[in-house]
Parts: C-alpha cells; sequence; structure tokens
C-alpha cells in the first residue's frame, strides 16, 4: 500500500536526494530540539507538504499516524507518572495501593517525548509515501552502500508485505471458522497462525533462492530504479524549509508547556 502511494505521488519525479534530505533533517531538527513546539510545528507542515503536495489522502494519512501515536501515548503516560519533578500538578489514590503522581516536569518530559515521536513520524511517512522504495535503493548504491546491507534490506522489505499478506488470510479463515470466540480458542488460534507463518515463511525463502539460483544468481542483485533529475529549486525550498525551522529551535529553546526547566 505504501510503496502504490508512492508511484502515485505527484513529488515522485524529484530527486528522492532532495526529499531525503528534508525528511531527515525534519528528523534531526524535532530529536535535538529542547521545546515541543519546533517537532509539532514540523509535524503540522511536513504533513500539510504530503497531502497537499504530494497528494496522500488525509483519511490514509490519518489512519497511517494513529498506529505509532498509540505507542507513543502509552510510553508517554509512564513517563509522566514515573518521573517526579518539581511541583505536583496531579495526584491519584490508585486501589488504595498505589498513588500516581504528575509533576510540572514529568508533563514537560513528556510532552516533548510525544511531539519528538510526532514529528519524526510525519518526516519519516513523508519520505515514505513519496519516495519509491527502488529509488530509494538506486540512491543507497550511488553512495557506496555495501551490497550486502542492500540485498538484506531488499530482501526483509519484500518478505514484511508477503508475511502480512499470508497473516491476513489466514485470520480471516480463522474468523469464518469462529477460532476466535473464545479466550482459550483465540491463544490456540493465535499460535497457529504463528506457526503457519514461520513454515510458510520458510517455505517461500527456499523457492526464491531457487527461483534465483535458476536465473544465475551470482551474489548481487541488480538494482533498476527511475533516478530523477536534480531539481535545483526543490532543493533550494528544502534548505530554507530546515533553515526556518531551525531558527524556531534556537529562539524556542528551553519553552515548556509548564515553565521551567525538564529534569
Amino acid at each position: 500500500m505504501l510503496e502504490d502511494i508512492a508511484q502515485e505521488s505527484r513529488i515522485r519525479d524529484v530527486n528522492p536526494a532532495v526529499k531525503l534530505v528534508l525528511g531527515l533533517g525534519c528528523i534531526l531538527i524535532c530529536i535535538s530540539s529542547n521545546s515541543f513546539l519546533t517537532p509539532l510545528l514540523i509535524a503540522v507542515s511536513i504533513s500539510l507538504v504530503t497531502i497537499f503536495i504530494g497528494g496522500t489522502s488525509p483519511r490514509f494519512y490519518l489512519k497511517l499516524l494513529l498506529i505509532p501515536l498509540r505507542f507513543a501515548i502509552f510510553s508517554v503516560i509512564v513517563i509522566i507518572f514515573l518521573r517526579n519533578s518539581g511541583d505536583v500538578v496531579f495526584s491519584y489514590n490508585l486501589f488504595g495501593v498505589l498513588t500516581l503522581t504528575a509533576t510540572k516536569g514529568s508533563l514537560n518530559e513528556g510532552i516533548l517525548v510525544f511531539s519528538r515521536v510526532f514529528g519524526g513520524m510525519c518526516s519519516l511517512f513523508f519520505i515514505s509515501l513519496t519516495t519509491p522504495t527502488t529509488e530509494t535503493f538506486t540512491l543507497a548504491k550511488e553512495c557506496r552502500v555495501p551490497d550486502f546491507l542492500l540485498e538484506l534490506s531488499m530482501l526483509i522489505y519484500r518478505f514484511i508485505f508477503i508475511l502480512i499478506e499470508q497473516a491476513e488470510m489466514i485470520h480471516s479463515a480463522q474468523v469464518m471458522r469462529l477460532a476466535y470466540g473464545r479466550r482459550k480458542g483465540s491463544i490456540y488460534s493465535f499460535g497457529m497462525m504463528a506457526g503457519a507463518l514461520f513454515i510458510n515463511s520458510w517455505e517461500a525463502g527456499e523457492r526464491l533462492i531457487g527461483a534465483m539460483d535458476a536465473r544465475c544468481y551470482n551474489g548481487k542483485f541488480s538494482i533498476i530504479g527511475e533516478q530523477s533529475s536534480f531539481f535545483c529549486p526543490a532543493l533550494f525550498l528544502s534548505v530554507i524549509f530546515l533553515s526556518f525551522f531551525l531558527v524556531v529551535m534556537i529562539m524556542t529553546d528551553g519553552f515548556n508547556f509548564y515553565g521551567g526547566v525538564i529534569a
């Protein structure tokens, strides 16, 4: 699905190096920022670029973004209630056994971590939804990345989608047979699906090796990608974009949600 959207992106013809510079630059600024404002502004800006300039469906983009944000929210909740520093903002006695306390320092740190994750994921999705994988591998080969790393990455990328497709087919067949009606049956069905996926992936790997040997595989994959021409205006706009948020990061350094310094 991601590959199909990247192939149909309106900015697919822009050189992948420019898009990688923009996406990776935004990620570096997000993780370097000491204020939650800069990552959030980057997240909003790069999302607008992905949707309105890249042509990605807003509904699909939001659905895709909710997947990592769920894990980020749970992680932030743990940080808020475990990192205690500063004045107490919220305190709740859970079942008379455990007291959950949130302080200004823990809230500032939790919000900062969440904003960094949010901005970083939006930047990563910008790369994924606008740059086909073949062009990424072609660029990596031009940057002298070792061949064994490229081949391993290509195989892993291919088998991820094979396993997902097989897992969906097995899960649908199990649901039609009411395999997840009870807790015990759900655990048993999940174990059966995991075992079947392991066997199927092993067999798929054996078939792939046989197919490569039949095509005179000599230890190297031929990476064929359509390398786009270098577009100077796009690079210029990307540099301006990154420079602007670099200035914002410097100006908002130390600005926290509750004020004060994060512990």
